[in-house]
């Protein structure tokens, strides 16, 4: 049987942040299960000026290499971004698994613990992750957010340094604080960059409550999901919310989204 491919799609330029698409691409080829590779794609312009409108301008771009990916044969598309923007649409558009990081950390989560909480990058994303949240069924056990409000510059110097690394760090372990006081038994990184920049760290904890890496937690479940729909079919319901759109809407969708190709 073939090799399992899964596509990885990253919110960031490919270019501009070179050393972290060079370390994700060496991290995912060392936690890939044997047989399994992950074709890394970006963005560009990347999600750095960070807003809704953002989110959704890389959501289209997110879309459209879904649907590129089943075109080309890919048994999974995993959404490398915590917010997980595009995520519904990309489910509905493309006929095989599509993982979103957000979704499968805060879903894994409540397996290791009864409550959650989340450190976000940017204060701009606390109401996003708490709609996540309220979209998945889990506000009443959604601990709280805080913020690290550390630009995506920084966490991408981070790669090369030490010492940048380790002020990251100091200022996720601060932010985690104000969760463990509220009662968070996991807490999750709510972005791909902390979590590959924090891939090294074992039995990672703040206190005595878990730390998730959403990163790592999101490409076994994509892993599982494309094992299951080769072993048994298993797959994505089209009864209501992820009904498959009519080939004329892909085919619009495909033209707006690569009107600059």
């Amino acid at each position: 049987m073939s090799a399992v491919r899964i596509w990885y799609q990253s919110f960031i330029d490919p270019e501009l942040h070179a050393p972290y698409f060079e370390r994700l691409r060496h991290h995912l080829s060392a936690i890939a299960a044997p047989d399994t590779d992950y074709e890394v794609a970006g963005v560009r312009p990347p999600d750095v000026a960070l807003h809704r409108i953002t989110e959704f301008r890389c959501a289209a771009q997110a879309i459209d290499n879904a649907i590129r990916a089943e075109e080309r044969g890919f048994d999974a598309v995993l959404i490398g971004h915590f917010q997980d923007a595009g995520l519904w649409e990309a489910r509905s558009a493309a006929a095989v698994p599509v993982i979103g990081m957000g979704e499968a950390s805060m879903l894994y989560s409540l397996q290791l613990g009864r409550s959650f909480g989340l450190v976000s990058i940017d204060e701009v994303f606390e109401p996003v992750h708490r709609e996540q949240a309220e979209r998945y069924g889990l506000i009443d056990r959604l601990a709280g957010i805080v913020t690290m409000s550390t630009p995506v510059a920084d966490l991408v110097a981070a790669f090369d340094s030490d010492a940048a690394y380790a002020r990251v760090r100091e200022t996720f372990d601060r932010a985690c604080a104000p969760l463990v006081a509220a009662g968070a038994e996991v807490i999750i990184p709510a972005g791909g960059l902390f979590g590959l920049l924090s891939a090294g760290e074992r039995d990672f904890r703040a206190g005595e409550s878990v730390i998730l890496n959403p990163l790592a937690v999101s490409c076994k479940i994509a892993e599982a999901m494309a094992s299951l729909r080769r072993s048994n079919g298993l797959a994505t319901s089209r009864v209501n919310t992820f009904r498959r759109p009519p080939p004329q809407a892909i085919e619009e969708f495909q033209a707006f989204a690569r009107a600059d190709d």
